[in-house]
């Protein structure tokens, strides 16, 4: 009893961080012409919520609230924004590393206009400058300790690059060659580069890092998706019905994360997040009163994984897929999901395969699990309506 004690509390903890809103990913987007004028513009887009202790505690900076700040108040924004960008990110023009001379305005998310008094303030960072000739590439890192993913975004003309990264802390881009927007006749290109026209390997690199998004989105970060999926676990480890029920998930998931990240859908978080611990609850009860698996599940799972697809559309909808990169990258991050689901799976038969009487299983495993679990669906349903 004192271990389900001990376990609960810890679910607590974990709790406040999976109601929080998450702090999006730090856009970097490079603006390049052909025109052999070697100019270029790099933007920052930066969450004001980043220079709080606890920013996924934070509410939003809107409209309303900016619109009440005196001249000093912004200008004391506009220098952390500065200091935040130096300590998060370093920028290449290869082999020389640059120090961005940013000018600072305020937009509302994804270079937005701000219109609605509840609009979502954003910070955009812009440094307009010119490619030294010689230059071997462009690139950036995400300083190692951040603590945010760096986004690395380019387009060439106006037309968005396939090809992204994501950079969690410590990585570095990959090295687009822009040495013929600034030379006559250009150089070699540098082994390893990135061509400003791209390439065939463009949308394997974007799948790739939209699946890794997409399985963190899952594990480690996606408390509430994980304490859902051993809802679905617990009540049978039998491979049919557990088949059944996580396919089941996925093709609903499937079905609204593709619409909402197109734009067809469009359901507020304040309606998605409550429902999602809603759900997480039901299946955690139902799992108690309910000894055996029948069809009537399939239904709820799959009304549930509408839900929870539209979940991870506002975390998808953070990354700012240009449009050209959108099926690639919405495909890389499903099956990341998937992957995360399957890995937490697997782990929850690893722990549980022990104890193969089904009866012990049921009274020490599937009850008290399925009780935990349910206690953290109400918490955080309350948590999300209330705040």
């Amino acid at each position: 009893m004192r271990l389900y004690s001990v376990a609960i509390a810890l679910l607590l903890v974990l709790a406040r961080s999976a109601m929080a809103h998450p702090v999006p990913d730090v856009p970097v987007r490079g603006y390049f012409t052909t025109n052999g004028s070697g100019n270029a513009i790099i933007r920052v887009e930066v969450d004001p919520r980043v220079f709080e202790e606890d920013p996924e505690n934070e509410p939003y900076l809107i409209k309303a609230v900016l619109d009440e700040l005196k001249k000093s108040e912004l200008e004391t924004m506009k220098k952390q924004a500065d200091e935040f960008i130096r300590k998060t990110i370093k920028f290449y023009f290869q082999p020389l590393e640059v120090n961005p001379k940013f000018e600072f305005s305020f937009i509302g998310h994804n270079t937005n206009k701000l219109v609605k008094a509840d609009d979502p303030v954003m910070i955009s960072a812009e440094w307009k400058t010119k490619l030294p000739k010689g230059i071997e590439g462009y690139q950036i890192k995400a300083v190692d300790g951040s603590g945010l993913a760096v986004e690395f975004l380019n387009f060439v003309d106006g037309k968005a690059m396939e090809r992204i990264n994501v950079l969690f802390p410590g990585e570095t881009s990959f090295l687009l060659d822009v040495s013929k927007l600034t030379e006559t006749e250009p150089k070699e290109k540098k082994e390893g580069a990135v061509g400003i026209e791209g390439g065939t390997g463009d949308r394997v690199v974007t799948f790739g890092e939209f699946l890794r998004q997409g399985f963190v989105h899952v594990v480690p970060m996606g408390l509430d998706h994980i304490l859902f999926v051993l809802g679905l676990f617990l009540l049978s480890r039998e491979w049919k019905p557990l088949l059944f029920q996580v396919t089941m998930f996925t093709l609903a998931h499937t079905i609204t994360l593709a619409l909402a990240t197109m734009g067809v859908v469009s359901v507020s978080g304040a309606i998605v997040e409550p429902i999602i611990a809603g759900s997480i609850a039901y299946v955690a009860i139902e799992n108690i009163y309910r000894r055996e698996y029948n069809h009537w599940r399939l239904v709820v799972v799959f009304v549930f994984g509408l839900i929870h697809g539209l979940g991870f559309a506002g975390a998808l909808g953070e990354l700012e897929l240009p449009a050209s990169s959108l099926f690639i990258g919405l495909l890389g991050f499903n099956v990341g999901v998937e992957f995360g689901q399957l890995a937490v799976i697997g782990a929850a038969f690893a722990i549980t395969c022990w104890l193969k009487d089904e009866t012990q299983y049921r009274k020490y495993i599937v009850v008290p699990g399925s009780a935990a679990i349910c206690l953290m669906g109400v918490y955080w349903m309350i948590e999300r309506v209330m705040g």
